[in-house]
Order: structure tokens, then sequence, then C-alpha cells
């Protein structure tokens, strides 16, 4: 393995692993059990309750959902599995990760994003109430200039108390859209975009991709 593939690997492993290596008595950990374990295939396909999920090797998620790796599991079903962020911005912080490999929202098809979104009420409603919060951020980094580090599809969950002060981007002012040529051309464009035929087959192209890795 190139000293680069390795580094990126040590990256991403740190995100999400547990530093610790004593598990906690009672602690729910991703169970190796839930289906058999291939590591010799990069692109491993691989069925768990009867859907096939086309696992990548090197992706710290794919290797939770098939219990390769630790993770305080907070939830789990068929198409989407929840944890614990072992990096967290607050506490409770947790990611809630569709089974499917797809390398990014846009890449993922919307039946899967759809499914795994309908948790988001349930799931964000019992992380208020074990923290004591009584709001929450729902965050997703979409691309690399966006900050996102692991390329499978992955939503946060932050819970917020009044004056965090979390973001640092809540205390500058924003500036209010002017409504001008400049804002007219651009909700133009963007109509555009989205009536065009193009981009509808742009995400179907990535949606269907096999591999989940989008395209260059």
């Amino acid at each position: 393995m190139e000293d680069t593939q390795r580094r990126r690997i040590a990256v991403l492993c740190s995100h999400l692993q547990p530093c610790c290596t004593e598990i906690p008595p009672n602690s729910q950990f991703v169970s190796s059990s839930i289906c058999s374990s291939s590591a010799e295939s990069s692109n491993n396909e691989q069925q768990i309750s009867g859907n096939t999920f086309n696992f990548q090797k090197d992706c710290i998620f794919c290797q939770i959902i098939q219990g390769l790796s630790p993770a305080f599991k907070l939830y789990e079903d068929d198409i989407c599995l929840c944890i614990l962020d072992t990096n967290p911005l607050s506490r409770g912080h947790c990611l809630l990760i569709p089974k499917l490999h797809c390398c990014s929202l846009d890449a993922t098809p919307p039946s899967v994003i759809a499914a795994t979104c309908s948790k988001i009420p349930f799931i964000s409603s019992a992380v208020k109430k074990a923290t004591g919060c009584d709001s929450f951020n729902l965050l997703v980094n979409n691309g690399a200039a966006s900050g996102q580090v692991i390329f499978h599809t992955h939503i946060h969950i932050i819970p917020r108390k009044p004056r965090d002060r979390l973001w640092a981007s809540e205390s500058l002012r924003r500036l209010s859209l002017k409504l001008d040529n400049e804002a007219s051309q651009l909700a133009e464009s963007i109509r555009a975009q989205l009536s065009d035929g193009s981009n509808s087959r742009d995400c179907q192209d990535n949606s269907s991709n096999s591999d989940g890795n989008c395209k260059e």
C-alpha cells in the first residue's frame, strides 16, 4: 500500500475509532455476526437482511457496517445505521449512515436518502432527551471543499444548547440578498439547471454507479 493511501486510511480511522482499547460493559457495538466478511476484494458486495451492499475495503463506514471496526451503535435497520461520532462537536453528536456505499449525497439514490432521513425525527428526539438539549443541527458535508473527510454519505445530528457558541459563523452578521440583476440571473441559472434533462441524467448516473464512487 502506498504511503498516501496508508495516511488517508489512518486519518479516516482516527476520525471514528475509539481511542481506548477497553470496551465499557453493556456497550452496544456493531457486531461482526450480522454478516460474513471478506477482506480480499476492494469492492465487496454482501447481503444483509436480503439487501445487497457494495462495501468498499478502504471505507471506515463500510467496515463499521460489516462489524469489522468498532463503533457505539445507537440505531440500525436494513437501510441505515446510526453511531456516535468519536470526535463529537457536542455531547451526543451522532452520524446517520446509509449502508449503501455512495461517495456523496447527490450520488445516493433518492429512495435511500428518503428511507434514511425518515429516521431523523425518531433518532433526534431520543438524542435530545438523552442529552437534555432542545435543539440540534442537521449537517451534511458534501464534497472536500465542504469539509467532507469520509467519502461515504452520512448525516450529522449535532445536539445544541443555548449560547453554546458551537459555530463561529453564528456570530457573523449575515448579509441581505440584494434584489438586483445578479441575484435574478443566479436564480434563473439554477431554474434552468433544474429543468435541464441532463441534470436529472447526471443524478441518475451517479446514483446507479455500481461502485458508489463519484465521477471525476
